[in-house]
């Protein structure tokens, strides 16, 4: 493994005077090379197509009592929201999914032990070479991580290839077939110091809040205060 301290950065929060790359798919992505990462794997069944077409629905009318003449797109009303009423919208709606999370809806593969070492361990395995793994939990039907990759790239082939890689391992261990993750992780850059300690007391506190008991999720506290 290479040493991490060849990383150029190693993890610092958001530096909002240094270079940001934004690229789109199915929502924004923000990365910053260095940069702590918070990350979200979630399994292609842990919420339902209803549920997410209700959101829609949700995101219309809150943006609908804001803004005089909305149209048919709520991610680009989103972004003609005044910055207060951008804020609250994006917090309730963090929530919800959130929430939604933690209701450990789907069939949960991750609850099984042997599932959830099959991904804690990918995602050491290359901890020190590839990225800087920091805390990480991996519930019944998602995983959150803290991270630091070298670049966006990085980022992005290292999230295709964990998720491939575990889908293949855990697909073969259950006797199942077929899709595992949703294909978009969800990241977030380390905006400062006080959310890094809010995240990873968040990490450490998921199970609490989905009122799971031990051996229903997999829990490692990094040492590396990055």
């Amino acid at each position: 493994m290479t040493d991490p301290e060849n990383f150029e950065e190693i993890g610092h929060v958001l530096d909002r005077d240094a270079d940001i790359e934004i690229s789109t798919h199915a929502r924004p992505h923000w990365a910053q090379a260095g940069t702590i990462t918070f990350i979200t794997l979630r399994l292609i069944d842990s919420i339902p197509k209803k549920v997410i077409t209700r959101w829609d629905q949700l995101r219309c009318e809150f943006i609908a009592r804001i803004l005089p003449a909305p149209t048919d797109d709520w991610r680009a009303d989103r972004d003609r929201l005044p910055d207060a009423s951008r804020k609250a919208f994006d917090k309730q709606f963090k929530r919800l999914r959130e929430d939604t999370l933690d209701s450990c809806l789907g069939q949960c593969p991750l609850r099984d032990p042997i599932a959830a070492q099959i991904v804690l361990d990918a995602l050491k395995f290359f901890d020190g070479d590839r990225y800087l793994l920091g805390d990480t939990i991996i519930m019944p039907n998602h995983v959150h991580l803290l991270v630091v990759f070298r670049d966006a790239n990085a980022m992005r082939k290292q999230c295709t290839s964990s998720m491939r890689y575990t889908a293949w391992r855990i697909n073969d261990h259950l006797g199942r077939q077929g899709h595992l993750w949703q294909s978009e992780p969800f990241d977030h850059l380390v905006r400062n110091e006080k959310q890094l300690e809010y995240l990873r007391d968040y990490i450490e506190d998921n199970p609490t809040k989905a009122k799971l008991t031990q051996g229903e999720f997999l829990y490692r506290r990094s040492d590396r205060a990055f």
